[in-house]
């Protein structure tokens, strides 16, 4: 089974579920916290990372405290 990113628009929270393909197809995935099913799929956007030469410098990288690109 796959694991899906959704948030319940009743609580406003964001979770982390692992469910079947047919579970999220017929919305009979539950909030965790509130246990409401009006859950929706959050789409994030893959982090990218550049090695080497070609790697560009975080113009902001002096102000990100815990931030990787910092140095």
């Amino acid at each position: 089974m796959p694991n899906y990113d959704l948030h319940c628009k009743t609580c406003n929270t964001d979770h982390n579920i692992r469910a079947s393909m047919a579970e999220k197809a017929e919305k009979r995935i539950p909030c965790p916290s509130c246990g409401s099913f009006e859950m929706e799929t959050l789409f994030k956007a893959a982090p990218a990372y550049v090695k080497g030469s070609a790697a560009v410098v975080c113009p902001q990288r002096n102000n990100c405290a815990g931030c990787p690109n910092v140095g």
